[in-house]
């Protein structure tokens, strides 16, 4: 199994960075307001939630161990009651967004997860807080972190109607396993919307059905299993 290593770790988390900013450059004033694989979320939102779930991990950093996250998660809840939980939260959160377009969100994304990397190295193997039996170190968070960052990636570019795979999904997939022992690899979980998961994305937005979106292609098998563990394909 691939290790979850600082070194390509950061690495994984600044190319999700990139890629995220990179296709938002693709959008235009109108495709801004196109359905996204998130239900009745409109790109202009998932940009937005992108901004509060970067602000939401510097201040997870902040209170850390003691955070409203670790709070949630010292519940030892299932998923899907997690997932209920954080997606009010986070549907609260970006309705109180300051007005902005896409293109302003996804800068200030950007700037704030950035922020959060180089905050990270010398506080790697400090506690984040504990779910169940599981410590979750803020190294392990930088790895929820750095797989939505891609996974929203794959959100934009479908909404583009093109397809995105990471490049080392392996890498990924090890991230997640280490921030997010509640929703285990190979478990698909179909519960609220893409702002459900332990940092504000995730788990549970499943398919559209009978939306204006379909999922086009989704890469490889390690690839297959993080969209399926997220909701994203039952």
């Amino acid at each position: 199994m691939t290790d979850w290593a600082l070194g390509p770790a950061l690495a994984a988390f600044h190319a999700g960075v990139t890629v995220v900013g990179e296709l938002a450059a693709q959008f235009t004033d109108d495709s801004w307001a196109a359905p996204t694989p998130c239900p009745e979320w409109q790109a202009a939102d998932l940009a937005g939630h992108l901004r509060c779930m970067a602000d939401n991990f510097n201040e997870y950093l902040d209170d850390a161990p003691a955070s409203r996250l670790a709070r949630l998660m010292a519940t030892g809840a299932d998923a899907a009651w997690l997932a209920r939980k954080l997606a009010r939260q986070n549907a609260a959160e970006l309705a109180a967004l300051a007005e902005g377009q896409g293109p302003e969100h996804i800068t200030a994304f950007a700037a704030s997860a950035r922020a959060y990397a180089r905050r990270i190295p010398p506080v790697w193997d400090l506690p984040h807080h504990r779910y169940r039996d599981t410590v979750v170190t803020v190294g392990g968070m930088a790895g929820a972190a750095c797989a939505e960052w891609h996974l929203h990636a794959w959100d934009l570019a479908q909404t583009l109607g093109k397809d995105y795979s990471p490049a080392n999904p392996d890498l990924l997939a090890a991230g997640w396993q280490a921030g997010m022992p509640h929703l285990p690899l190979g478990v698909p979980v179909a519960v609220a919307t893409c702002g459900a998961g332990p940092a504000g994305g995730g788990a549970g937005m499943a398919a559209a059905e009978g939306g204006a979106w379909a999922a086009g292609p989704a890469g490889n098998g390690v690839w297959r299993a993080l969209l399926r563990a997220s909701g994203r394909l039952a």
